[in-house]
């Protein structure tokens, strides 16, 4: 087991790296939101339309699905926030991250959830 400099055990419980999880994923939403303003929904993937190298590429949606109009520099802070918030993402899928919840899931799964196809 780790030890402090002081000698004394560091032990870390399950439920407080649920809980800090979680937060993490809130906060990270929070910012966004603050950053886009009127954003509900953040649309994330690491390659831009039209390009074959990998370049981290976000689009904003509302409440309604209506994209927000981003300027390159919130596109590719936002994309590189989220692609490193959260490391397991797959190179070639694009996700979606909920602004209310923090929750991310592919988009695929996300248009089929409410009907829509590609």
């Amino acid at each position: 087991m780790p030890e402090s400099p002081g000698g004394r055990v560091l032990v870390v419980e399950p439920s407080a790296v649920v809980e800090t999880i979680g937060t993490r994923q809130r906060r990270l939403a929070a910012l966004l939101a603050d950053m886009v303003p009127g954003a509900r929904t953040i649309r994330v993937s690491q390659r831009q339309p039209g390009q074959k190298w990998p370049s981290p590429y976000a689009h904003a949606y509302d409440a309604r699905g209506r994209l927000i109009a981003l300027n390159r520099a919130q596109r590719t802070t936002v994309a590189r926030w989220v692609i490193r918030a959260h490391p397991d993402m797959t190179r070639d899928e694009t996700y979606d991250l909920d602004l209310a919840t923090g929750t991310l899931r592919p988009a695929v799964a996300v248009s089929l959830a409410i009907g829509g196809g590609c």
